[in-house]
């Protein structure tokens, strides 16, 4: 087999809310994802036994890796083994950011997958695959612009975002998703729940500004006192140099700021980088598969 290629974008969550746990141990979920240019890229050849799995940038961790559990289900939905394969990763998104590059790295992996064993599988199967590996999967898989609640696998497109650019930038700190949820004090009143429902309103007007206004994640109300100032300060710097909004993304802990037009962007980019090792710039991407 001819080497096979996929980009793998990042995603921001414009709105983030937890509504409350599941019987199955879950949290109920009501997100807007958007998919961004920050990307990482999948490789993937055909090899003459087992799965072989190569990260640039990245070191991997032992035992069985995310990429081979989404391989094993994807060719068990179509009821045969695995062959053998080599996948390798060139790592660009920043890890345990709360961007959603582990899973975008799975979701691309299952793209190339299907173009070249299973064309005729249809996106609902694709994304169900998804599903089995992580609950932000099938989004990863589809891309876009899109409103997530259950897990976040049920999904309903939503219009695009209009143009605009993204700054997104990651403190040098990681927060694990399990403890972002473990502080999670759902039953407080006063938590930053955001207008999902007004979000997806501003969106089909095609008002950017509306979004920007919107954007917010109930995460940030777990987020521990230094922790807390670090990403306060970053949505201030976004802010003062002209962005519409600024969020976290995710558990955490990068922080992205929405903007209308590239100089400012370009400045909060010359700002953070004098402080800060990780930040991108980007643009909103539409739906991949």
């Amino acid at each position: 087999m001819k080497g096979l290629k996929q980009t793998a974008p990042a995603k921001v969550n414009l709105a983030l809310d937890i509504l409350g746990r599941r019987p199955d141990g879950y949290h109920e979920m009501r997100m807007v994802m958007q998919t961004v240019s920050l990307r990482d890229t999948v490789a993937l050849e055909e090899a003459e036994e087992g799965f072989a799995l190569f990260a640039q940038g990245i070191a991997l961790p032992g035992g069985k890796t995310l990429e081979q559990r989404g391989a094993e289900a994807f060719f068990a939905a179509l009821g045969r083994p695995v062959p053998g394969l080599r996948v390798t990763l060139e790592k660009r998104t920043p890890a345990y950011a709360g961007l959603g590059g582990g899973s975008a790295d799975v979701a691309a992996l299952l793209r190339l997958l299907r173009e070249r064993y299973a064309p005729e599988m249809s996106r609902e199967e694709l994304e169900a695959i998804g599903g089995q590996i992580g609950s932000d999967m099938p989004f990863c898989v589809r891309g876009g612009t899109a409103l997530a609640e259950g897990r976040g696998e049920v999904l309903t497109d939503l219009l695009p975002l209009p143009k605009c650019r993204f700054v997104i930038c990651k403190p040098d700190f990681d927060l694990p998703t399990a403890q972002m949820f473990a502080r999670l004090r759902l039953e407080r009143g006063d938590l930053p729940r955001p207008d999902v429902e007004g979000m997806a309103a501003a969106l089909r007007r095609g008002d950017l500004q509306g979004v920007a206004e919107r954007v917010g994640n109930v995460f940030e109300s777990a987020l521990e006192l230094e922790e807390g100032r670090e990403i306060s300060y970053i949505k201030e710097v976004l802010l003062r140099c002209g962005a519409l909004g600024a969020a976290m993304s995710g558990s955490g802990p990068a922080v992205f700021g929405i903007f209308a037009e590239g100089e400012g962007a370009a400045w909060a980019v010359e700002t953070l980088e004098r402080r800060y090792a990780q930040v991108f710039q980007a643009a909103p991407v539409g739906r991949l598969v």
